[in-house]
């Protein structure tokens, strides 16, 4: 895996104050770790090497982020997407897919957060990197979803994405700037009060 960028790690207690851990540790444990215990299964699939992220959470000094990230591609409805397109804008990417646990717990918030962050300049996509067209809109439709997702069976998006998410660790959420870098990231599923002020943190710069 690729370095990722000087970053500074936050969860529940640091975003409130209190001594977060250590850089060197969250980043080791970034590398996806199974989370069975805590969801019930793993989310993932021991054949296709997926497995749920472990919860870290990190924010990025502006002065510390890396080059924008560049990717494409058709979502399930055939329209064409390009993150260059989405520059003066942030971007939520939230990579996931069917049959995966946490994916399923986090939907309903991420859901109301996507409606709720809409008015303010902030576009999310789903980035699926397991499903066909079928599982992946019956799964939208389920769950109401209001953004569009890129199927990404072939890794092409998250080879673009190298060094800023865990390659196996689903879910995933990245915050991207209105330059296109990453600001912030999660691994696993999304903690909807976490994910707020990442994104307030990037709406207010």
């Amino acid at each position: 895996m690729n370095a990722l960028p000087s970053a500074r790690p936050v969860g529940r207690r640091a975003l409130f104050g209190a001594a977060g851990l250590g850089a060197g540790a969250l980043l080791l444990a970034a590398c996806g770790s199974d989370t069975s215990s805590r969801y019930g299964d793993s989310g993932g699939d021991g054949e296709n090497g997926f497995v749920s992220g472990d919860g870290v959470t990190t924010e990025i000094d502006p002065e510390d982020r890396t080059d924008p990230v560049d990717f494409s591609g058709t979502t399930y409805e055939g329209k064409s997407f390009a993150s260059a397109d989405e520059l003066g804008s942030i971007l939520v990417l939230n990579i996931w897919y069917a049959s995966c646990a946490p994916c399923r717990k986090e939907a309903p918030d991420l859901v109301e957060i996507a409606d709720d962050y809409a008015a303010k300049g902030v576009e999310f996509v789903g980035i699926n990197v397991r499903d066909e067209k079928g599982p992946a809109v019956a799964f939208q439709k389920k769950y109401k979803i209001p953004y569009s997702s890129l199927p990404d069976l072939d890794s092409k998006i998250l080879y673009a994405l190298r060094g800023q998410v865990s390659p196996n660790a689903v879910p995933s959420t990245l915050v991207l700037d209105t330059k296109g870098r990453v600001a912030a990231r999660i691994s696993g599923a999304a903690d909807p009060s976490i994910l707020r002020s990442m994104i307030d943190t990037v709406v207010a710069e």
